[in-house]
């Protein structure tokens, strides 16, 4: 190993990296902008770790490399390799991962390293690291099986594991048009987009789409053991929030509190987690409208400001959020075929100001549907609505938006049947929709 690596001092770091591996028996090799330290680590057998044990560290003063980083980082667990990106000038590019043994230890990481002082007022920061081993691959013919788009991919990049295709909720006999394809290894994924990203490429004359398929955040196990919710997903675009309610609450009636469903996927929500559970183990894979559908548990995004949990989408296989999404129409123009005249004025020294409030202005005066529906709300007695957010991703790949708006006054709710792929924009045309539909 040659090392180009020099301190603040200007003092060579060749010595102090060589006598690391010495010391703890790990092989270095730098290749491709990283130095790669162990992987496998000295008497290791059998397959590297799985997924979940990796961390990224960022922030990391350019001026200090392994010497200082593996003992810092070895106080949390066994480490399985540890890479630290590399300039070509010698100095590191301020990040690094690290791969552990186990998961237990890739979380201590984080839990005892996470802004840890690593130099006098030079904080590090780390958080786990998404191994992705997914594509996405858009703008495919709809007429094409999973075993066809398998086997062009086999055919075009190395590493295939799996082919996930979704079928459409209008015709069960084609998809929809993008798949979602699995490799072996983060580097598999990493060389089949490299080869696949170019605009020119094309599959039975289609040119492809290819980003990165977003993961899923992971849920505490602690958190999961709470939820109450089932999501439900393959349905068919027909299908009716109270099909759903039947159907879910056959093997107890009662059992189901409501039932939000979206396109082709639903959340059933039950009064206790027993009662979901059993569903769950029941209704997996049956038949509804002809459609086989799939429930699993829902997993929770965030919380309201009540603290109660809300639920967003849920992953289809193994961590992507999927699912047919029609594309907004809506676009937010302030004041647009308002008749508001929409001019600035000069403040004037010495002008008096009154306090105002939302209910002294007039209808008129108020361009934003989100700023009118509040104004309605007040003017009629009843609560504020409440705005809970979700999220799903959007047949190029990109996450989009929508807004449930709730009145508890009034016991409804609304939901939009377009989603955004800006926030103001989504919870502009939620509140819109809640308009449409009081009249």
């Amino acid at each position: 190993l040659t090392i180009n690596t020099t301190d603040e001092t200007g003092h060579s770091k060749e010595a102090a990296l060589l006598a690391l591996m010495e010391k703890t028996g790990y092989s270095m090799v730098q290749e491709n902008g990283q130095r790669k330290f162990g992987g496998p680590p000295p008497g290791w057998e059998g397959l590297p770790p799985p997924r979940g044990c990796e961390v990224f560290v960022g922030k990391i003063p350019r001026d200090i490399y392994e010497d200082e980083l593996v003992p810092v980082f070895e106080r949390a667990g066994r480490m399985y390799e540890f890479r630290l990106m590399m300039e070509f000038s010698g100095e590191n590019r301020g990040y690094a991962f690290v791969r552990y043994t186990t998961q237990e230890a890739a979380q201590r990481a984080i839990n005892l390293l996470d802004n840890y002082e690593i130099h006098p007022g030079k904080f590090i920061g780390v958080c786990v690291s998404l191994d992705n081993c997914r594509l996405f691959i858009g703008s495919l013919p709809k007429d094409k099986t999973k075993e066809e788009i398998q086997e062009e991919m086999m055919k075009v990049t190395d590493g295939v594991v799996d082919v996930i295709v979704y079928p459409s909720t209008t015709d069960k006999s084609k998809n929809r048009g993008f798949a979602f394809v699995e490799y072996e290894s983060h580097k598999a994924a990493a060389m089949a987009r490299r080869k696949l990203i170019p605009e020119t490429f094309q599959l039975w004359g289609h040119t492809l789409q290819v980003h990165w398929a977003e993961p899923e955040k992971d849920v505490d196990e602690e958190t999961m053991q709470r939820v109450r919710v089932l999501y439900v997903r393959n349905l068919m675009l027909h299908t009716t929030e109270e099909t759903l309610r039947l159907e879910f609450s056959r093997q107890k009636p009662g059992s189901v509190e409501r039932v939000k469903k979206l396109t082709d996927y639903a959340f059933i929500h039950f009064h206790s987690r027993e009662d979901a559970l059993a569903a769950q183990e029941s209704m997996n894979g049956k038949l509804i409208d002809g459609s086989p559908i799939e429930v699993s548990l829902a997993k929770p995004v965030g919380k309201d400001k009540d603290g109660n949990r809300r639920f967003g989408t849920r992953a289809g296989h193994n961590g992507t959020t999927v699912g047919v999404y029609r594309n907004s129409s809506f676009v937010l123009r302030s004041g647009e075929d308002s008749g508001i005249e929409r001019c600035v004025y000069p403040l004037l020294p010495g002008s008096s100001l009154i306090p105002g409030n939302l209910q002294s202005l007039k209808p008129n005066q108020l361009s934003s549907a989100v700023s009118l529906l509040e104004y309605i709300c007040h003017k009629n007695g009843w609560s504020l609505p409440e705005y809970y957010l979700y999220s799903t991703m959007g047949h190029d790949g990109k996450t989009l938006l929508v807004y449930e708006v709730v009145i508890n006054s009034t016991r409804s709710s609304y939901m939009p049947d377009k989603v955004c792929a800006v926030l103001e924009d989504a919870k502009e045309l939620a509140a819109q929709n809640v308009l449409q539909n009081l009249r």
